[in-house]
């Protein structure tokens, strides 16, 4: 058996001794959109969740494993624990550069998807508004492969999906490093199929620079986008800076920030962070930062 081992995640699947845990998000409370269906044209057929959103990424290494060999235990183990297999596809025929964006992954270097070497499935378990979703999604990366699992249980009665505590506290020392490094990137922006469509969030990040931005009404920050160096500059410019502009609107029309203490520009591949010679850098240059420009005395 490939998996063998100790419990997994709150979906009781089993990894690999040799499995490492990179990451785990929790959000007590959120919303996320996962795909029920291939990218066709302009459309991603969709189902937007909302619930207890856990997810869990893993790094092993593998030599001579497919990401079907990768897959194919964990999804035994869910039909075999009650869970219904609602879709399920791979790489090209998922929908390529546009379905693999709307993919709700952890971010590099903890989860890694090569755009062509990947499989995504979608699970449900119970009826009704008690129906429980996990999605899983396996890729790999030369000796290593990575596996994130992500489930949604639905809010019990009374519950909203509300930023909380637990949301935001990943994103606590944001404000120290911006202050100490002058910028810093924003986590866990989830980028939708269109490729500068935000989601829904609450995403911590937005949170806590939308509450240091209100504590500090003479500070300016600046929101630049990054992108890997695939494609054309023009063409890297422009996605970029639609991706720091939709996080401006996000700032400015959900959470309050003041219009004048927030600017958007794009620099497409030119201030990489990783080298783009490899596929894990190029994840971790595809970006968006925020930087500070006049700081408050507060």
């Amino acid at each position: 058996m490939l998996f063998a081992g100790g419990p997994a995640s709150a979906v009781d699947l089993n990894l690999p001794a040799s499995a490492i845990q990179t990451r785990e998000m929790i959000r007590a409370a959120d919303t996320v959109s996962l795909p029920i269906g291939p990218h066709a044209g302009q459309n991603l057929p969709s189902l937007r969740l909302e619930g207890r959103i856990e997810s869990r990424a893993w790094r092993m290494p593998v030599q001579g494993v497919t990401t079907l060999q990768l897959l194919t235990p964990l999804r035994e183990q869910l039909e075999a624990a009650g869970w219904d297999v609602a879709f399920e596809c791979a790489a090209v025929e998922c929908g390529g550069f546009d379905f693999r964006f709307a993919l709700p992954t952890l971010p590099a270097p903890d989860m890694f998807l090569d755009l062509f070497d990947y499989r995504y499935l979608l699970a449900r378990r119970g009826v009704g508004v008690t129906q429980d979703h996990a999605a899983l999604i396996v890729s790999q990366s030369g000796q290593t492969g990575y596996v994130q699992i992500l489930q949604v249980t639905p809010l019990a009665e009374g519950e909203s999906v509300i930023p909380t505590p637990a949301d935001v506290e990943p994103q606590a020392d944001l404000v120290l490093r911006l202050r100490e490094m002058g910028h810093v990137v924003l986590e866990g922006l989830d980028f939708g199929s269109g490729d500068n469509a935000l989601g829904p969030g609450p995403h911590g990040s937005l949170v806590v620079l939308a509450q240091f931005l209100a504590a500090s009404p003479e500070t300016r920050v600046a929101l630049v986008g990054h992108t890997d160096s695939t494609g054309g500059l023009e063409t890297n410019t422009a996605l970029s800076r639609a991706r720091a502009e939709a996080v401006m609107a996000r700032l400015i029309q959900k959470h309050g920030v003041d219009p004048t203490q927030v600017e958007a520009h794009g620099i497409g591949y030119l201030a990489p962070i990783a080298p783009n010679t490899s596929p894990e850098g190029r994840e971790r240059n595809r970006r968006v930062e925020v930087v500070l420009l006049d700081a408050s005395p507060k």
